[in-house]
């Protein structure tokens, strides 16, 4: 079990696995996640689970390489068996007939926002979506996603590809525009999701965000993923991993973040000058 049947590299630093996980696959909706682990010592990490094949019994699994624990992963083969895969965990996504629904993925946020794009649409919406990366080759999942899309946009940070800014500048464009727009949907970095908030909030457009704090056991258990919405304490393992973007204490998040980042960064050093 937990064989990967097939890996992709999608760009130099972000990998795709399909792995076989029958029971998984059986339940798991849109929006929610696993918990993998690699290897005996490894860390849990938490994936937002981008496709899913019932047919197979696997699940598809798309990281970005950032620390450790995913360059570890990222060495794995097809073949090869991941000790632990953990799920469904989280609430699903929200999924039901809004209207016009702008979808906004950055980076590897990509891979978590396409599958609830592919069920919006399924289930009658307009979809319009938005991508952004650093550059071109950091861009995932377009094609995939334009299959699903009514209108899509593209912007790159280096202008290397699409428009040269942010989604958030393409957001604005839609609402200065006067487009009717009844839901956004935005999962990326938390500075994105921050600045998203920002631009939907006076004009009062729901927008959801799904929430990457610090997790370790995804049952809500250890309380490491508390984050801070409307002034109240939830856990996103359990209450989330999606919240309504206007109530998000953003700053808190990022603050809590970066709690161990220097020890990151010193792990990821240690890697790869020495291995596991």
């Amino acid at each position: 079990m937990n064989n990967i049947l097939r890996k992709e590299v999608l760009t130099p630093e972000i990998k795709l696995f399909e792995l076989e996980c029958p029971l998984i696959a059986a339940k798991i909706l849109p929006g929610q996640f696993v918990v993998i682990r690699s290897y005996e010592k490894g860390e849990r990490i938490p994936l937002t689970v981008a496709d899913v094949n019932k047919e197979h019994g696997s699940i598809i699994i798309i990281f970005q390489e950032v620390g450790k624990s995913t360059a570890y992963l990222g060495t794995l083969k097809k073949g090869d068996e991941i000790i632990d895969v953990i799920g469904p965990l989280g609430k699903p996504s929200e999924i039901k007939i809004f209207g016009t629904v702008v979808c906004i993925g950055g980076g590897v946020g990509i891979a978590p926002v396409y599958p609830i794009i592919k069920a919006l649409k399924k289930k009658g919406n307009r979809i319009i979506s938005i991508l952004g990366a650093r550059n071109k080759e950091l861009l995932i999942l377009e094609n995939e996603i334009k299959k699903f899309s009514d209108e899509l946009y593209i912007t790159t940070d280096d202008g290397s590809y699409g428009k040269k800014g942010f989604v958030s500048d393409e957001l604005k464009r839609l609402i200065n525009e006067g487009r009717k727009i009844d839901r956004v949907v935005a999962i990326g970095p938390s500075i994105m999701m921050k600045v998203v908030a920002e631009v939907t909030g006076p004009y009062e457009i729901k927008t959801i965000v799904s929430l990457n704090p610090i997790m370790i056991d995804g049952t809500g258990m250890c309380g490491g993923c508390r984050v801070e919405i409307g002034g109240e304490t939830k856990f996103a393992c359990v209450d989330g991993p999606e919240f309504d973007g206007h109530l998000v204490n953003f700053d808190l998040l990022m603050k809590r973040q970066a709690i161990y980042l220097k020890e990151e960064e010193e792990s990821f050093a240690k890697f790869k000058k020495e291995g596991v």
